[in-house]
């Protein structure tokens, strides 16, 4: 059991939302929009991304372990979990081998049954996962993460979790014949998932900026220079708070594609608190304590898309 909590500690499974939040959202809305479900290949995407999702973190935190100059202050003793459990660096290294190969056998049979776009965008995701905690100079330690993080996280995943229910047309389509690569992308339709999915992607920024906001002296000691570190604390902050009212672009869309007024209400509903967590987390940024608050606004606001959409499932009810 206890070896139980150090990997979950070591995966930091409490984040595993950011990414599969995106992947229930994706899930319901090709339910919702297309009226297309396979439960097989559902599985085979949740397989591959907890696990690969899990194998990033883990990177991360052997990396900033080998890489760490400043080894004092909550950041270094209590979040990372090699530190705080003295765990074995050889150990790790394997751990974080298998799962990658494991993620990766279970992506090819999710390929192997849908086709060269989920290849594309997989090999693509898994090459920006890896860069993003490891190599010359990670992603991470840029001004770039918040844009990466959201993009990747919260679009690409929503858009593969969808990708999958659907005959192959209905959002984009690779093919090869005779030594000939053909793409072609369903324009209106990518694009309103795109604007569904501003909540996830805005909202994992959110989660990436509050971090980097947070760590600004220790990412200065350890030379990680994030987007806060640039443009500084108050900016980032007013960045902050801009980023969950532009979240709400997906309510007319949503409106557009049939969802009642009514089923829809709870959307705007959710400003409540979100402005709340915004406001606290504002005053008094600290990983401790008022991080959660981005992470909870993240949750709060994906989930009430999902929720929306799973009623006007089964309350069908157009106007």
């Amino acid at each position: 059991m206890n070896s139980i909590r150090k990997f979950l500690r070591l995966v930091e499974i409490q984040t595993k939302v950011a990414s599969m939040l995106p992947f229930l959202l994706g899930s319901v809305y090709a339910w919702f929009r297309f009226q297309s479900f396979d439960i097989s290949l559902w599985l085979l995407m949740f397989a591959s991304l907890l696990l690969f999702d899990m194998t990033t973190t883990a990177i991360n935190n052997l990396y900033d372990y080998v890489k760490a100059q400043k080894k004092q202050g909550y950041g270094y003793e209590e979040h990372n979990a090699i530190v705080k459990y003295g765990m074995n660096p050889i150990a790790v290294f394997i751990l974080i081998v298998v799962m990658f190969l494991t993620s990766v056998a279970a992506g090819l049979l999710l390929v192997a049954q849908t086709g060269l776009v989920v290849l594309a965008l997989g090999a693509l995701s898994f090459g920006v996962g890896i860069l993003y905690s490891f190599g010359p100079l990670p992603i991470s330690r840029m001004p770039l993460g918040e844009l990466f993080s959201g993009l990747f996280m919260g679009f690409v995943i929503t858009f593969v979790a969808a990708y999958i229910h659907t005959d192959g047309n209905q959002l984009a389509a690779i093919t090869l014949e005779g030594g000939m690569l053909g793409v072609s992308v369903n324009l209106l339709e990518t694009f309103l998932l795109l604007l569904v999915s501003m909540p996830a992607v805005l909202g994992i920024a959110g989660i990436m900026l509050a971090n980097n906001i947070c760590d600004m002296e220790d990412d200065l000691a350890n030379k990680r220079y994030t987007l806060p570190v640039y443009i500084g604390q108050e900016k980032a902050l007013l960045l902050f708070h801009i980023i969950y009212y532009a979240a709400l672009l997906d309510v007319p869309i949503l409106l557009i594609m049939g969802v009642h007024p009514l089923i829809a209400l709870p959307l705007l509903l959710t400003l409540i608190p979100v402005r709340r967590n915004i406001k606290t987390f504002s005053k008094a940024p600290a990983k401790a304590t008022t991080f959660v608050l981005a992470v909870k606004n993240f949750s709060l606001t994906t989930a009430a898309r999902i929720a929306v959409m799973l009623l006007a499932i089964f309350i069908p009810w157009h106007y």
